[in-house]
């Protein structure tokens, strides 16, 4: 738990309304580049932004109801498991940062699990593998999501836990009508689908094909599952009958877990890792996940004159995906499970080393790299931000990893578990190895905003290796430019793949000739995913919402 206090100063309110409304100080060609098609949702009381509209109404319905931003966040997420399966649900984890306005604290939440015991790199070679596989039953590892979701709301919540479960519950059982986007990628899985029973008989419609757009989705056995647990609490899950329908499924199928590993699982309380960018702090959790890589992308960004270089000029944006590249190699290198970790995470965030890592950047050329080991970065995740009228804020992300997870569905259970296992590797003596009673590198990460001793922002850009660099970009476009959060969210981006290889959104042929002139490979950006952001930001009164245009998001208030 990190504890700030002291009152609001007068100058902190001005510059925070002004950032939230947006200094028009954004480059022209950044202005032309803007999606023009939502604004900025400015809200007086609570405050919700989510990937999916339905999502977003139960998060405001729940604290409506007399519940807090805790509450709403938990809401929304069970929902999201309903009308986004392939992207999120009870059978992965999640993590959160959260804002108590009473106590004014900044408290982190780790809720991932580990891998079963039966998983070691010895039982998976025996099977004939090369490395983990990134489906099917041996990919599964323990979904944490659940006691994460208890945990907030039975700990800092207004309702109960079966309350906050009703809106999914009820959207599970009379279903909703499929977007066009959530459509497109439910079909691109129906192969995958296809080779699991459950997957088959929950997710395919006949068993042979995903819903089309508009065409309505109900899920019968996920409104049961989420009805035993309002009933019985996480403990139906992790070791009651809930679990042990997952455990006997998975010992039929080839899975590593018992019903041990799941009822031994605990949430960790952590205390999120910070840097200083200018006068505001940014926060982030430590590893497992790559929060860190995010860090340290922005305390070398403040070595630059990002200002002069002009939003995503070329000069900006060499600079930007070169620092990626540095902490990528680092996250690679020093970040799995915090229990086999060799460094300490904040000797990677000194300011000594982080400028001599700057250093290293050549301003004329791109550094030729190879990525240490195999990518580890699916990007099926969801994250959602909500604020209440009493201060509290959420930043808050849950993952299946993969699209649909492992691709596995216990039948009569009605949700994916997660592939998560899929993180590791066989390598021996290499600290990410397969072991049983292990956390596997995580992708998804929640980040905070803080400006001296106040909350500024709760946001997010999921996306698997999308979210350290989405996270910088965003916080760039919000604190350098001087957009406003829907601006900042719009703003085209840029992702970094691995080598020299970078997408770069609608971007001009001139920059794309001087970044390839500078050892750049700029590939096809329209095949390639650039997340999905959200954003809910404090205001002297009130607060400002920003959700992503690239997918169904959706930013509302009241």
């Amino acid at each position: 738990m990190v504890d700030l206090r002291s009152s609001f100063a007068a100058s902190t309110a001005a510059l925070l309304f002004a950032l939230a409304l947006g200094a028009s100080n954004m480059t022209a060609q950044a202005q032309e580049w803007t999606m023009a098609a939502r604004s900025t949702v400015y809200a007086p009381r609570n405050a919700a932004a989510t990937s999916q509209p339905l999502a977003t109404s139960a998060a405001l319905e729940v604290m409506n109801n007399g519940g807090n931003a805790i509450d709403a966040a938990v809401a929304a997420a069970a929902v999201l498991g309903v009308v986004e399966p392939h992207m999120t649900g009870m059978g992965g984890d999640m993590f959160a940062i959260v804002w108590l306005a009473d106590s004014q604290e900044l408290i982190g939440l780790d809720a991932s699990g580990r891998s079963g015991s039966g998983m070691s790199a010895a039982a998976i070679r025996s099977r004939g593998h090369e490395r983990v596989p990134g489906s099917g039953p041996e990919a599964i590892t323990v979904p944490g999501a659940v006691s994460g979701w208890y945990g907030l709301v039975g700990n800092m919540g207004r309702l109960s836990f079966a309350q906050v479960l009703q809106p999914a519950i009820r959207i599970a059982e009379e279903g909703f009508p499929v977007t066009p986007i959530i459509a497109r990628q439910w079909a691109a899985a129906t192969e995958k689908l296809g080779r699991d029973e459950g997957a088959r008989d929950t997710y395919l419609l006949e068993g042979e094909r995903a819903p089309d757009a508009g065409e309505w989705f109900s899920n019968p056995d996920l409104a049961a599952s989420y009805r035993q647990l309002a009933k019985e609490g996480p403990a139906a899950l992790y070791g009651g009958t809930l679990g042990r329908k997952l455990v006997d499924g998975l010992s039929q199928l080839g899975g590593f877990l018992t019903l041990d590993d799941l009822a031994s699982h605990e949430p960790r309380w952590i205390t999120p890792l910070s840097t200083d960018f200018r006068d505001y702090t940014v926060w982030e959790l430590p590893p497992a996940g790559q929060g860190l890589a995010a860090l340290q992308m922005m305390a070398m960004a403040e070595g630059l004159d990002l200002e002069s270089m002009g939003h995503n000029s070329a000069e900006y944006l060499h600079h930007l995906i070169e620092t990626k590249k540095l902490a990528y190699a680092d996250l690679a290198r020093y970040v799995f499970d915090p229990a086999t970790m060799d460094v300490d995470p904040e000797a990677l965030l000194s300011r000594e080393y982080l400028d001599g890592r700057r250093r290293l950047i050549d301003p004329h050329q791109a550094a030729t790299r190879v990525d240490p080991g195999r990518a580890v970065t699916d990007s099926e995740t969801i994250y959602l931000a909500t604020a209440d009228e009493d201060g509290n804020m959420v930043s808050f992300i849950n993952s299946i990893y993969s699209s649909f997870g492992s691709g596995v569905v216990i039948p009569g259970t009605g949700f994916a578990l997660q592939n998560r296992g899929a993180g590791f590797v066989l390598d021996e003596g290499h600290p990410n190895q397969v072991a049983p009673g292990k956390r596997p590198f995580h992708t998804i990460i929640p980040g905070f905003l803080t400006r001296g001793d106040e909350p500024v922002a709760a946001f997010g850009v999921m996306g698997g290796a999308m979210q350290p660099q989405g996270h910088t970009q965003l916080l760039l476009n919000l604190l350098v430019f001087g957009m406003d959060p829907q601006e900042a969210v719009d703003a085209p981006r840029f992702r970094h793949l691995s080598g020299n290889r970078v997408a770069i959104e609608r971007v001009p042929d001139a920059i794309r000739t001087t970044l390839e002139g500078m050892g750049h490979e700029i590939v096809d950006w329209t095949r390639t995913d650039f997340g999905g952001a959200q954003l809910v930001m404090k205001l002297p009164r009130g607060w400002a919402a920003a959700s992503e245009p690239r997918k169904d998001g959706h930013a509302a208030g009241n």
